[in-house]
């Protein structure tokens, strides 16, 4: 047997507390966790939890730093050629990023090994 929700008032939709909301986004983030089974035991849409996820990323500070160690005269630089370039350690892997590379081709690149 289904259920209703009756919402009676002149406010047309529920309202959610931070906590509530917390609560239904750390639950659909858990490993393993289905987004339409948490949306149907909070009863909400499952839309309304795809945007409050997309809310709490667009609040987070979308800058991450990594290390940096800069060595000078190691023997294990090699030469690029004459272009400009950058070597990165990164998870056991050693890249060189020319100067003319792509922001889009870096940026994967990166993404790739931060996995």
């Amino acid at each position: 047997m289904a259920t209703m929700t009756v919402i009676s008032g002149p406010e047309r939709r529920r309202k959610w507390s931070k906590e509530t909301r917390e609560e239904i986004l750390l639950a659909a983030s858990a490993p393993g966790a289905v987004v339409t089974d948490i949306a149907r035991r909070w009863d909400i849409c499952t839309g309304l939890i795809y945007k409050w996820r997309r809310e709490e990323r667009a609040k987070a500070d979308p800058c991450v730093f990594s290390p940096v160690l800069i060595t000078e005269g190691s023997s294990t630089t090699q030469s690029s050629g004459d272009r400009a370039s950058i070597w990165i350690d990164m998870n056991g892997v050693r890249i060189s990023i020319s100067a003319d590379a792509s922001a889009a081709l870096i940026a994967t690149t990166l993404k790739a090994l931060r996995s």
